[in-house]
Parts: structure tokens; sequence; C-alpha cells
């Protein structure tokens, strides 16, 4: 007879998701928390106390990086489940913080269980993963894993002109930097997909293999400014014309490479900007990700031939780039670990990438790491909207409390 699987209470997990989403909601259902802000104090403060109340041990880092670990048998290197509590202004309930309270509840049922791992398990709570508040994005990760150097990432800004440091000092969450995470056996790492591919599928879970790679560039167009209503149409340099004609052939020729890229034109300036003046200059960014460096860098190339296109209007074209991140492949073996494990609760899933960076990528540098997705209903992300069901939270964390107690 096959033993009774051991399962979380997803009723105690919509009780403390919606608990965290105390801490900064919005009118709306959503949640503004933003990094080192005071609401963010009060989660984390919240957080401190629940593991505390299951036995956890509680320390933190330079950074503000929060570990609860559960001793195990063994003295060997940690099992850490994390991700992070900030979130970007008017975001949702479960971005981030599903994978934080998924370490918690999976804590809590090995010792309601009496279960004690045979290696600690450590729940991580990691700063400022959104960037919203302070850029860049996977801030403190990026320096635990050396991508950051800490003495700059201190002094960047918010718009009010405080700095991470002061900001880090002001809430009471500064540890020391010998407890930061050097080594671990795995990390692991629950999310909402943030994207509609799950639900299109009518799939519970994700097994993410990678995050995919990408490149981002600015595009300047210049051309001159003159009357609007003066300047015969075959005598303008105008720059809003020359960028939408580059605009179109970029579309044309990148939709060609390959139907899993994805690109984007999310900013855009245009100088001066009055109705009655031929704009002078366009800046515009654009920025592809797909899973193959080949991929990648034909974008590169077909970016860079827009200097040269024949639909300039006259103008002169620029494009910079701003920056890149390879592909980061997940470990293999824990991918594997984490679809037996779905595979052993009977529930459906596919492996997949994620189009969205998060702090496993940069952690996956030094420590074996992979990720579980669970499916964002209309892939709403980032904003008021997001929703996940409960059902589906739940058997997010139970994958990785099989995965966990495989260990």
């Amino acid at each position: 007879m096959e033993q009774q699987k051991i399962l979380i209470s997803a009723k105690r997990l919509q009780f403390i998701l919606e608990s965290f989403a105390n801490f900064g909601r919005t009118e709306n259902n959503g949640v503004t928390r933003l990094a080192l802000s005071e609401e963010d104090r009060l989660a984390r403060d919240y957080f401190c106390t629940c593991c505390k109340e299951l036995g956890l041990s509680v320390a933190m880092d330079d950074l503000g990086n929060i570990y609860a670990t559960l001793a195990g048998i063994e003295e060997k290197p940690p099992l850490v489940i994390g991700s992070h509590l900030d979130s970007v202004k008017k975001g949702g309930r479960f971005d981030g913080v599903l994978g934080v309270v998924a370490g918690l509840e999976i804590a809590r049922v090995l010792v309601k269980n009496n279960i004690k791992p045979r290696i600690p398990l450590v729940i991580a709570n990691i700063t400022n993963e959104e960037g919203a508040r302070f850029e860049p994005s996977m801030m403190s990760s990026g320096i635990l894993s050396g991508k950051f150097d800490k003495d700059v990432m201190l002094k960047k800004k918010d718009v009010n002109g405080t700095t991470f440091e002061e900001a880090l000092h002001s809430i009471g969450y500064v540890g020391k930097e010998e407890s930061r995470l050097k080594e671990a056996t795995a990390f692991l790492e629950l999310h909402i997909e943030q994207g509609p591919i799950l639900e299109r599928e009518s799939l519970s879970i994700g097994v993410v293999e990678c995050v995919l790679g990408m490149v981002c560039y600015e595009i300047e167009v210049t051309g001159e400014s003159d009357h609007a209503g003066t300047t015969p149409m075959d005598m303008r340099k105008d720059a809003l014309f020359a960028a939408n004609n580059l605009i179109s052939e970029a579309r044309q020729e990148l939709s060609s490479l390959d139907k899993d890229l994805v690109f984007t034109i999310g900013r855009m300036n245009v100088l001066p900007n009055i109705h009655t003046v031929i704009p002078n200059k366009v800046v515009f960014s654009l920025e592809a990700r797909h899973k193959n460096p080949a991929v990648i860098k034909n974008v590169e190339e077909i970016i860079l031939g827009l200097q040269q296109s024949s639909a300039n209007e006259g103008c002169e074209i620029q494009a910079k780039k701003l920056w890149d991140r390879s592909t980061v492949l997940f470990d293999k073996q824990i991918c594997n670990l984490l679809e037996k494990s779905t595979k052993s609760l009977n529930y459906s899933y596919k492996r997949m990438d994620s189009g969205a960076g998060h702090d496993a990528q940069f952690l996956a540098s030094y420590i074996p790491t992979a990720m579980v997705f669970v499916p964002s209903i209309k892939g709403k992300s980032h904003c008021e909207e997001e929703l996940t069901t409960w059902e589906d939270c739940a058997k997010g964390v139970n994958v990785l409390l099989e995965t966990v107690l495989s260990f």
C-alpha cells in the first residue's frame, strides 16, 4: 500500500499569504511594499516572528537578507528555499512572497510532524529583488554572487535621495557579512509564472530549466526641428517618422528569426515633444530575450543594421548597447528531482523557461539551483490584478515539500 503523502495546509497557506498582503495592501487588493520601506519592515518583522514561533534560528547579513534555519541532523551545507518580500508599486499579493512563505510552511510541516531534516533547511528573504525603489533589480543576490559591487550598490538612491545604506539602517535590518549565504546544497525558488503559458495549457506546475538570455539597446534617431506648418514634407528630417520606419523594419526582421524570440520597445522619448514642431530627436529602447545565444547574436546584427537603414528619412541613427545577460541554465539534477516530485503528486506540468529575471539566476552561479512556477491567471503580474489560485499556490509548495523530503 502506497504511503500517504505529507502535504501542507492549503488553508494555512492562504491565511499567511493574506496576512503578508496586509503590509502594504492597496485599495484594489494589490500590494505596495517597496524594499526597505516601513511596509517592508513590518513584513520582515512578521516573517521573523513566524520563524521564531517554529523554533527556527534567525540571522541577517550585511545586506539585510534574512536566513531562518531549521537545524539538520548533519552539519552540512543547507537546503535553501527563498525569494523576496518586496514588491513593485501597486504590485500583486503573490510575486516573491509566495517563495518565502513556501519555505515557512514547509518548515511548519516538518516541525509539526517531528521530522528533523538530514541537512539544515534555510528559508531566505533576499533584499531588493524588484529594484523598484533602488535600482538595479536583484541587487542583493547580485552582490552575493559577485555580479555587483557592494560599495556601489549601497550608494544607490531612491527618488527622494535616500541611499540604500541609509534605508537599510533605518529599518534596523543590518547584520554581519559573515552571515551571508556562501554555500548550499541547493537553492529552490517557487514563483508565480508572470506569464500566460501554464494557464493557457491548463497546467499546474512549471519546472523551470533556465532564465532566458537577453540584450537591451538604446536607439537614438537625430533629425532637424522645423515649423510643423511651413516645412514641405519632402524637405523634412523628421526623427519620429524615421523611428517609426525603423521600428517597423526591426519588427519584421526580428519576427522572422525564431518563434520563441520575444522583443519589446518599452521606452520612447520624443523631443522637443511640441505639437507644432517637427521632432528633432527620438530615443527608444529595444530589448529581446531568447534561450539560444546564436539567436541573440542575430538580434544584435539586426539592431546594428538599423544604423544603415534606407528608411532613415535623412536622419542619423545610432544604436548603443545598454546591457545584456547570458542564458542561465539551472541544475539538471535538481530540475529532474522537481519533476519527479511533481509526477509523484500527480500534478499536471511542463518543463519551461523563464523570460523574467529572478534571484535564482544569480545564485545559480555558485549554488545548484532550480525554480518552480505556478500559473498566473491571464498572465497578470506586477499589477494589482495579479492572481494565482490558492489551489495552485498549495500545489507549488507541495512540490517543494516533496523535494525537501527526498533530500
